[in-house]
């Protein structure tokens, strides 16, 4: 790959870096952890970019680090709790997250936490990011047969949890 080749790191960040937020948010649990998972995502495309053949697979790229960046930042916050014996605090949401959604949208967000993490992420994919089978497969490492079957089994969760009104405030934390 030449210079001229590489990828312009500012456009990418102008572009993309709310939709990657976005999506981090919903897999993490809050917007200062989903920016943090960003920006660990841009600095190791920073870090990697001259491995990145293809330019125009960038996107891509930054997709799948944001996506492992959020399971590691889930799973180091689940081995702490684990060896944690201390209760954590409860920490109030922000004074405007009611204002940002509509309350459907967030009795469905709390329906969606309560969905086990490769179900959650593959609903998150598919019609937030709008991506497609191949894509989430990609994406997420795993086959397109494994896509169908966990996005078939989570909307099922999904209506289940809506239908017995589980989706309130007390869902359970990941």
């Amino acid at each position: 790959m030449t210079a001229d080749d590489s990828v312009d790191l500012a456009e990418l960040y102008r572009t993309h870096h709310l939709q990657m937020v976005r999506l981090a948010r919903l897999l993490v649990d809050d917007l200062a952890s989903a920016e943090d998972v960003v920006q660990e995502a841009f600095l190791g495309m920073h870090r990697n970019r001259a491995a990145l053949r293809d330019s125009g697979a960038a996107v891509g790229y930054l997709r799948r680090a944001v996506v492992n960046q959020s399971r590691s930042m889930l799973r180091r916050r689940r081995t702490v709790r684990a060896h944690l014996k201390v209760a954590e605090p409860e920490i109030a949401p922000p004074a405007d997250s009611e204002v940002l959604l509509a309350e459907e949208h967030q009795q469905v967000l709390r329906a969606v936490d309560q969905l086990p993490p490769r179900q959650r992420e593959v609903l998150v994919l598919r019609y937030w990011s709008d991506m497609s089978e191949a894509e989430i497969a990609a994406a997420l490492g795993i086959s397109k047969g494994t896509v169908k079957s966990q996005a078939s089994r989570a909307m099922t969760a999904l209506a289940q949890i809506m239908a017995e009104g589980g989706a309130s405030d007390e869902s359970a934390p990941r």
